[in-house]
């Protein structure tokens, strides 16, 4: 994209310590966001670092990138930047571990949609991907969020919607968790993606609880997607 974007990285206790590696959370922000909005409403991130002894990259997404390579607008190519570039830098710069059930992808609203879309899309990046009250159905936001200024208002939104990427194929590689409140907006579109996982029969976790769309809800939220990441990791190690 011909421009600097920066990335919030937090570091667990541990790291400055030894020559261990460590496994690694991709942590997307939401529609208007940017990349420090994660650590400065849940500052408890760096208490979950630590807790889960895993290093939390929130890479800057763009005010209403959605996590496109937008074929309209040049500046605006965030599934790259996302899905290959920070994790090719954070692999070079960071004792981070290689494999790709070490790397999770998760995020809130337009990032949990980009997360999903993004693993879907770099399963041999990407090992396990969650989602926080993602906008999953990109149809129930036409006219909204400017998502047509990136991909145009046409056939393409199908393309682009991680409800009309899912298959057996590209999912079965992947250990999903998505979850939503059962008063949030997406609620409809999340259990979309739930029933269209259950009928492809793709093993995932699917949870709706208490809640909006909102940081209480979020910041209640994450520590599951880090605990699911671990047991995915443990599971394949034992």
């Amino acid at each position: 994209m011909q421009k600097p974007l920066p990335c919030t990285i937090v570091l667990p206790d541990a790291y400055p310590d030894g020559s261990d590696s460590f496994p690694v959370l991709y942590l997307l922000h939401g529609y208007g966001g940017w990349h420090s909005n994660w650590i400065l409403r849940v500052p408890e991130l760096s208490r979950l670092a630590d807790e889960f002894n895993t290093i939390i990259v929130c890479p800057e997404g763009g005010r209403n990138s959605w996590y496109f390579d937008s074929p309209l607008d040049p500046s605006s190519q965030y599934e790259s930047f996302v899905g290959q570039e920070v994790p090719a830098f954070i692999d070079s710069a960071y004792r981070s571990r290689k494999s790709r059930m070490d790397r999770m992808i998760s995020g809130l609203s337009m990032g949990g949609h980009g997360a999903l879309f993004i693993a879907l899309r770099h399963p041999e990046t990407f090992g396990v991907a969650g989602s926080m009250s993602g906008g999953l159905d990109l149809k129930e936001s036409k006219g909204k969020y400017e998502i047509a200024e990136k991909i145009g208002d046409s056939t393409q939104w199908n393309n682009y919607s991680v409800i009309s990427m899912i298959n057996t194929e590209q999912a079965s590689q992947l250990k999903i968790l998505i979850d939503c409140g059962v008063d949030d907006f997406f609620l409809q579109g999340n259990r979309a993606v739930h029933q269209k996982l259950v009928q492809l029969k793709v093993p995932h976790m699917y949870f709706e609880k208490e809640g909006g769309h909102s940081w209480d809800y979020w910041r209640r939220s994450i520590p599951y997607h880090l605990f699911f990441f671990q047991q995915q990791r443990q599971s394949i190690t034992r």
